[in-house]
């Protein structure tokens, strides 16, 4: 393919004053672009450096699993999860578009609603789940009851989610600093006194515990997806492809595998004492007075950064979701704190009547959602990376009539197929497949959604390239009364280690 034209990046950049977000999922045009992959970096290690991913490590040995292969299991599963969804970042500078609007060129304008209602839904529970976790914070920073600590957690989450992208970007760098020095020192305190040769000595490997914990970290990873090219649209289109991914890629996994193996030290060590009371057994870790109100602010900080990111992926994806059906690109001021606030007022009266035994509640939730979200997650990647080589048709991911049409049967017969193929190996309260006894009672259907719809739309798309246009084509200006289109050629693309993205021509 015949490289795009080199052009200097533009030198216009969007005022630096904070105000509410005036995009939301438009196409984000070159003179509205900002930012380094440094920040991919910062906001998802500092949205991961915190509570709720220790009480996600903690389950693998909760669970039954022992220190070491929990682990290295959590670490594979990281790693896996990991490139999956970094590989979902770069399509953010590539296209200035959220995540799941791109989905459209899989599923169809319509088609695409399908994942869609289901993504609203399980970062409706995330943000519940989170609050559930912070309410104990900030209660404990007010001296009250938990259930206003949930409420006033949920208020401040749905003002920033408003506000948006520039603000959340920041509370990522604040919540990276804070993060790593308040859990540096409460990693030093649980492990000043332990025994680890002990803890250690006693390691037996178990099928089972290995791979439950990897589907542990992989779905905490993958569980990313429908949003992460939400936080990495406004990056200048000329960003290097590797950089993106690198810089998510690491932000994410080292951050989380961090806070996961501090729960496994932390359930090993103190049993009981950690579980269903995680907050409180981390604040008196690190001490009392003022150094219990500090932690209790931190753990507050770290669970409110994440809880931005859910509430903002569910207001996207519920934007995306309606304005499929009406035809529309943006919406009003108010249609976006309206959005906002149905999520939050749903995920705080989750968290309000689900804060009981909140910890297997929270392992079922995120396992078996994953099994949704795999299939849609290896379609959306080889359909981009593999079958239309980045190359999509923006405008016409508004247009129920255009290149893409309504419905893609294609991608919605390989995404029931790849949910069909989860199901012998899906292990939840509430159903277990046939063949996870054999495996010794273990969930691996995350690896089965991941092979067997990307093979499979691998070899069906690719019988038929025309919904697929020969080069990337963006609006030239979406302010622009004629809606001009610009053209953008391909760069010749062997893989994100050797793609520098095209520039706008």
């Amino acid at each position: 393919m015949t490289p795009a034209p080199d052009q200097p990046p533009s030198t216009e950049r969007p005022p630096t004053k904070f105000g509410v977000e005036h995009r939301s999922i438009g196409f984000v045009p070159t003179t509205e672009r900002y930012g380094r992959p440094l920040n991919q970096f910062t906001l998802w290690f500092g949205s991961n450096l915190q509570v709720t991913a220790v009480v996600t490590g903690a389950l693998a040995v909760v669970l039954g699993g022992d220190v070491m292969w929990s682990i290295i299991g959590l670490l594979v599963g990281q790693v896996l999860g990991g490139v999956v969804m970094a590989l979902h970042s770069v399509q953010g500078p590539r296209l200035g578009l959220p995540q799941m609007i791109s989905s459209r060129a899989q599923f169809g304008v319509y088609g695409a609603m399908i994942p869609l209602v289901l993504v609203v839904v399980m970062y409706t529970g995330f943000a519940a789940g989170g609050s559930v976790l912070a309410g104990q914070a900030v209660a404990g920073i007010i001296h009250s009851s938990h259930w206003l600590g949930i409420v006033i957690f949920g208020a401040a989450t749905a003002v920033i989610a408003i506000i948006g992208y520039r603000l959340i970007h920041v509370m990522g760098r604040l919540s990276s600093i804070i993060g790593f020095l308040a859990f540096a020192y409460l990693t030093y305190r649980l492990l000043a006194g332990a025994d680890l040769g002990i803890l250690f000595s006693h390691s037996s490997f178990s099928l089972a515990g290995f791979l439950l914990a990897m589907s542990l970290s992989a779905s905490w990873q993958i569980a990313y997806g429908p949003y992460v090219a939400d936080y990495s649209r406004y990056l200048p289109a000329e960003t290097a492809a590797w950089k993106t991914f690198g810089a998510t890629f690491s932000g994410s996994v080292i951050a989380s595998q961090w806070s996961m193996t501090f729960g496994v030290f932390a359930a090993a060590l103190a049993g009981p004492a950690f579980v269903d009371n995680e907050v409180g057994f981390i604040v008196r870790l690190g001490g009392a007075g003022v150094v219990a109100t500090v932690l209790y602010c931190v753990i507050a900080l770290g669970k409110l950064t994440v809880n931005v990111l859910n509430a903002y992926g569910g207001f996207m994806s519920l934007v995306t979701t309606v304005t499929g059906f009406l035809g529309h690109r943006e919406i009003p001021q108010r249609a976006r704190v309206a959005c906002v606030a149905v999520i939050m007022l749903c995920a705080t009266v989750i968290a309000l009547l689900a804060s009981d035994n909140f910890l297997t509640s929270f392992s079922t939730f995120l396992l078996f959602l994953l099994a949704f979200f795999t299939p849609w997650s290896a379609i959306n990647l080889v359909d981009f990376y593999c079958v239309t080589k980045e190359n999509y048709d923006v405008p016409a991911l508004t247009d129920p009539d255009g290149r893409y049409g309504r419905w893609n049967t294609v991608a919605l017969t390989t995404y029931a197929v790849g949910l069909i193929a989860q199901l012998p190996f899906l292990y939840t309260s509430f159903y277990s497949g046939p063949m996870v006894a054999v495996l010794g009672h273990t969930d691996i259907s995350w690896i089965v959604g991941l092979i067997v719809p990307g093979a499979i739309y691998y070899v069906w798309a690719r019988r038929d390239r025309s919904m697929a246009p020969d080069r990337l084509i963006l609006p030239g200006d979406e302010c622009a009364p004629n809606d001009q289109h610009t053209v953008v050629e391909s760069a010749d693309v062997d893989g994100i280690l050797t793609h520098e993205p095209a520039r706008q021509a």
